[in-house]
This record gives structure tokens, sequence and C-alpha cells, in this order.
């Protein structure tokens, strides 16, 4: 489940950074830059994505909680929705500070150049984030029938509907990534994009995005 909690401002040069505890981090700065995906040491991210923040960059870490058995009791776990990724806006002009912050791998490039992930990509993921409902990692949606959610907290987003027997699931992509998440919708909620669309696939095998 997507979570906000508590928001502390700390001052970041003339920005304003603000920490949503462990569920959500993001540093507010220039709306205008493009979102960028970085690649991460595995279980890095969160780690990571503080030192960034610290510096003064806008970060976006979505994250989920998952139970998992520790010993003889269970655990409740703050995991990244998107494994070994952060999300960064601009200050591709600081990258050689990015690229030496502890636990950053790479920059993801596409054509030679640093991928952008388009806002509504971005903005549709922090939106389910945000009203605490309960998301998952999901395998990467190829293709579906494709539904913008017309109610609830999750109005105007859209994705592809997966139903699994009486479940709906609204899957959110970040195309670039090949990478996915899924969130449960009420299937009232939803009205088709277009007609005859084909019938959701799963995409197992999918290749990897390039990295500078």
């Amino acid at each position: 489940m997507g979570e906000l909690l508590e928001v502390t401002n700390v001052s970041c040069g003339a920005q304003t950074v603000e920490r949503l505890g462990d569920r959500l981090l993001t540093c507010a700065a220039d709306a205008s830059p493009a979102w960028h995906a970085l690649y991460t040491r595995y279980q890095h991210e969160k780690v990571t994505a503080r030192i960034l923040t610290d510096k003064g960059f806008e970060v976006f870490l979505p994250l989920y909680s998952a139970s998992h058995r520790w010993k003889d009791r269970m655990k409740q776990l703050s995991l990244p929705l998107f494994p070994c990724y952060i999300f960064i806006r601009g200050g591709l002009d600081r990258r050689l500070e990015i690229l030496s912050t502890p636990g950053a791998h790479s920059l993801v490039r596409s054509c030679d150049q640093f991928a952008v992930i388009p806002e509504q990509e971005i903005e549709a993921v922090r939106q389910v984030v945000g009203v605490y409902l309960r998301a998952e990692p999901h395998p990467f949606m190829k293709c579906g029938d494709r539904v913008r959610v017309n109610s609830g907290p999750l109005a105007g987003i859209e994705g592809i509907l997966f139903r699994r027997k009486d479940q709906f699931k609204l899957i959110l992509s970040v195309e670039l990534l090949h990478r996915s998440i899924a969130v449960e919708v009420d299937g009232a909620a939803v009205e088709p994009i277009n007609r005859g669309g084909s019938a959701p696939e799963l995409d197992n095998k999918v290749s990897s995005p390039a990295y500078a």
C-alpha cells in the first residue's frame, strides 16, 4: 500500500525539500526540467534517494508496504515499486555529482541520449502512492484493454485493465523501463478508452534499457 507519512521541510539552497516519511521521497524544485531514471545498486534505492535529496536534487522514489517473515515474526517493509530505479528531475548539468552518489550506478539512456520519462507516467504513479491505495510491482504489461478511471481518488488516470476472477487491477507502466505496477480498482469506476482492444498480455521477457 502506498502511503504519505509525515512531511518535513528542510532548507535546500533556494529550494524546499519535502521528505514524506519512508513511503515517498521527493524534493520540490523547478517544474520545467524533464524526468530521468537513475539505475541504482540493489537495495540502495532509499539511501541513494535521501543523499540526492540532501544535495538539492528533485527525487521521486515511490514505495509500497509488504509483509515479510523474519525468523518467528512478520515484519512490515517499505519497498520500491520500481526496484533499482530512482526518478530524478533535471540536474543533468550535475550528472557527475549524481553518479558519484553512493548506490548510484548509471542514468538510463535511449538512442544515445539520456532517456526522458513522460511527465504523465510519473504523475500517475505519484497519484496512486499519494492516496494510500494498495499498489505493488507487476510484470510489464505490453498490451491490453486501455481504460480511464472516471470516479474515486484515481479519477482521470489511464492504464490497462487486468481482471482475475472478480478482482480488477489497473496496470500503470513506465514504458521506457519495461516496468509496471498494479493497483486494485472498482470495475464499475472505469470506462474504455477505445473499443476492440486485444486481450491483456504479460511480457516477462523484455529487453533491458541502455545505461550510462
